[in-house]
C-alpha cells in the first residue's frame, strides 16, 4: 500500500494534482482580465448570468469567473487570491471540505465559491458567530458589491422585513443558530408572505467542524409558554441543601451525580427522603407517592434542582446579568440572550440564582444543526482542524476532506506543556512568563476555557501590575477594539474561546482600524509608518505568544487557540500551561 502511494501519492495528493490544473487556465487568464476597465469588469457578471441561462455550466465557466473575482478584489480590497485559495475554492463548489492551516485566509478563498455559484442562485455563507458574520459580510460585501452581486447578513432580533431584505440577496452571511431558526420559523408560518428564508441552494459553512461536528446534536427549539407555577422551583430549591451526595459508589448519600451526561439520580434512600422533605415543604400531600402518576412531574423539577446545584456553574456554563440567567455557548465562549435550557433546567438555576423565575417553556418546533444542513442541495465547508473527523464528515454528511497546502511554510513553535501540582504555582507561572514577554515587547494571548478563569487571571495580572485587556462573554461589545489592539508590541489579552475561531490578530495591530483615526494625509502618513515599526518589532520579538492555560474538552478547540499565532507563514511561539487541579 506505502509503495503504491509513493508512486501514485495519497488520494488527497491526486486530487490537488488535479485542481492544479485548473489553476494554471485561471492563471494564464490574469492579463486579459487585468486589461479590462472596472465597469467591463462588473459587466461579466451579466455576461456569465445569461451564458448559464443559454446552457453553460457553472463548471465551464468557473476559470473565468475565478479570474474575474481574482482581479476584482485586487481592485476593492488590494488582496490578490494565492493559487492555494483558488484551490480550496474549487474543493467548496464541488461539495468538499477545504482544510486551510489557520491563517492562509478561508474567508477569501470562500468568496470565489460564493461568487460561482450567486450568479445561478442563492448562496448560505454560516459563520459560527454573529461577530464574524457581520465583519464578513461587510469586509468581502466590497467585492461583491463591486463585481454586481448583493450581499446581505442576517442577526438574532433583526425585524422580518430586513430579514427577508437580507435573504432576497445573492449571498446571505449569518450564523448556524440563525439560519437554523429561520427555517423553523418559516415552516411555522402561515402564510408565504410571512416566510423569509430563500431556497436551500448552496451552504458554505466556515469552521465546520465545529459547528457539523461539535455542534451536530445540538437542537435548535422554537418553544411557547407552559403551566407550572414559579413557586414549584422555589421550593425545590430549598430541598436540594438538605440531600446529601453519594461520594462512593454503594456508599451512603441522597443522589449520584454523572458529570459526563450532565444527570442526577436519587438513591432508595434519597428517593424516601426527599418524599419527607416535599411533605414537610407542602409539595407533596402526605398520603402521596412520588411516583404516582399526579407527581410524576415533581421528581423531573427535583432532578432539575440537584442538577441546578451540581452540575451548572455561574460564570462557567451561565452568568448572570440584569436578573436573568444568560446561557454561555461551551464551544464559542459567547453569551447567548434569549436561549433557555429546557426541561425546567432554566427556571432551577433561576431559583438557585435568587433571580425572577420565568415560566417554562414547551416545544413547539426543532431541528438538529445535522438534519438542517443535509437539506441544502450543496453543502461545503472550510476549517483549519477537519482532518482528524475526516471519517464522520463522510460516513455522516457524504463530505470529503481535502487539505489544502500552505501558500508559506508554518514556522510557529509549539512548544512542550508545563504541568504544575497545584492551580496556584500555575497561575504563578503563568504571570512570570507573561512579564518577561511584556517587558521584551511581544504580544501574548492567553486562552481560557471559561469566564471563571479567565477573571481570576485577570486578578492575578492586576494585582501585579500587568497591564492586559479581558475578552470574554460580558465584554463582546468590545470585542472587534479588544481584537484590533492584540497583536501591538507588549499587548497582553486574556480571552475565553471567543478569541479562537476565526480571529485574526494582525501582528502590529489592526492598520485599518488605526487609519480610521486619522484626520488628515500627514496623520494618515504618520500612523501607517508607526504601525510598520510595530509590526517590525513584534516579528523581531517572537510574534505572537499564545498561552494555554487549561485544555478543552475537545483537541480542535486547542488547536484552534494555537492557529492564532504563526499565521501566513509568520512567527510565532505556543504552549499550554497545566495544573494536577484542573477539570478534566
Amino acid at each position: 500500500m506505502s509503495v503504491l502511494k509513493k508512486i501514485f501519492g495519497s488520494r488527497n495528493d491526486r486530487i490537488v494534482k488535479g485542481l492544479n490544473k485548473k489553476v494554471k487556465a485561471i492563471n494564464d487568464l490574469e492579463p486579459e482580465f487585468q486589461a479590462l476597465s472596472d465597469e467591463e469588469l462588473t459587466a461579466k457578471t451579466a455576461e456569465f448570468r445569461q451564458r448559464l441561462e443559454q446552457g453553460e455550466t457553472l463548471d465551464s465557466i468557473m476559470p473565468e469567473a475565478f479570474a474575474a473575482v481574482r482581479e476584482g478584489s485586487v481592485r476593492s480590497l488590494g488582496m490578490r487570491h494565492f493559487d492555494v485559495q483558488l484551490v480550496g475554492a474549487m474543493v467548496l463548489h464541488q461539495g468538499k471540505i477545504s482544510e486551510m492551516r489557520t491563517g492562509e485566509g478561508k474567508t477569501l478563498m470562500s468568496t470565489l465559491t460564493a461568487y460561482l455559484n450567486g450568479l445561478a442562485g442563492s448562496v448560505h455563507v454560516v459563520t459560527v458567530n454573529d461577530y464574524l458574520a457581520a465583519r464578513d459580510a461587510q469586509w468581502m460585501g466590497k467585492l461583491y458589491t463591486f463585481m454586481g452581486l448583493s450581499v446581505g447578513v442576517i442577526s438574532s432580533g433583526q425585524d422580518h422585513a430586513s430579514k427577508q431584505a437580507a435573504y432576497a440577496c445573492d449571498i446571505t452571511y449569518g450564523t448556524n443558530n440563525e439560519f437554523g431558526f429561520d427555517y423553523l420559523r418559516d415552516n411555522m408560518a402561515f402564510t408565504t408572505d410571512q416566510k423569509a428564508q430563500s431556497a436551500l441552494n448552496l451552504a458554505i459553512v466556515d469552521e465546520v467542524d465545529s459547528i457539523l461536528i461539535d455542534e451536530a446534536r445540538t437542537p435548535l427549539i422554537i418553544s411557547g409558554p407552559a403551566d407550572t407555577t414559579g413557586d414549584v422551583y422555589a421550593k425545590m430549591d430549598g430541598i436540594v441543601p438538605k440531600l446529601v451526595k453519594q461520594e462512593e459508589e454503594d456508599g451512603e448519600g441522597d443522589y449520584t451525580v454523572d458529570e459526563k451526561s450532565k444527570q442526577a439520580y436519587l438513591t432508595e434512600a434519597g428517593h424516601e427522603k426527599a418524599e419527607q422533605l416535599m411533605v414537610e415543604f407542602g409539595i407533596l400531600p402526605a398520603d402521596a407517592s412520588l411516583y404516582d402518576v399526579g407527581s410524576i412531574a415533581l421528581l423531573h423539577h427535583l432532578y432539575a434542582a440537584i442538577r441546578a446545584h451540581t452540575l451548572f456553574q455561574k460564570d462557567v456554563e451561565y452568568v448572570v446579568q440584569d436578573n436573568q440567567i444568560i446561557i454561555v455557548d461551551e464551544f464559542t465562549g459567547r453569551m447567548m440572550p434569549g436561549r433557555r435550557w429546557s426541561d425546567g433546567l432554566h427556571q432551577a438555576i433561576e431559583a438557585k440564582e435568587k433571580v425572577e423565575i420565568q415560566r417554562e417553556n414547551q416545544t413547539l418546533a426543532s431541528i438538529t444543526f445535522q438534519n438542517y444542513f443535509r437539506l441544502y442541495d450543496t453543502l461545503s465547508g472550510m476549517t483549519g482542524t477537519a482532518d482528524t473527523e475526516a471519517v464522520e464528515f463522510q460516513e455522516i454528511y457524504g463530505l470529503e476532506v481535502v487539505v489544502v497546502p500552505t501558500h508559506r511554510d508554518m514556522i510557529r513553535v509549539d512548544q512542550s506543556d508545563v504541568i504544575f501540582r497545584t492551580m496556584g504555582e500555575k497561575f504563578d507561572a503563568i504571570v512570570e512568563d507573561v512579564r518577561e514577554r511584556h517587558a521584551e515587547g511581544q504580544p501574548v494571548l492567553l486562552g481560557t476555557a471559561s469566564i471563571e478563569v479567565s477573571e481570576l487571571l485577570a486578578k492575578e495580572f492586576k494585582k501585579h501590575k500587568l497591564p492586559h485587556e479581558v475578552l470574554n462573554a460580558k465584554q463582546h461589545e468590545r470585542e472587534a477594539l479588544v481584537i484590533a489592539k492584540a497583536g501591538r508590541p507588549g499587548a497582553v489579552t486574556i480571552a475565553t474561546n471567543m478569541a479562537g475561531r476565526g480571529t485574526d490578530i494582525v501582528l502590529g495591530g489592526n492598520l485599518d482600524m488605526r487609519l480610521s483615526e486619522a484626520k488628515s494625509d500627514a496623520e494618515h502618513d504618520q500612523i501607517r509608518a508607526e504601525w510598520k515599526r510595530d509590526q517590525e518589532a513584534v516579528l523581531e520579538s517572537g510574534g505572537l505568544y499564545v498561552v494555554g492555560t487549561e485544555r478543552h474538552e475537545s483537541r480542535r478547540i486547542d488547536n484552534q487557540l494555537r492557529g492564532r499565532s504563526g499565521r501566513q507563514g509568520d512567527p510565532g511561539e505556543t504552549r499550554f500551561f497545566l495544573s494536577m487541579d484542573d477539570s478534566l
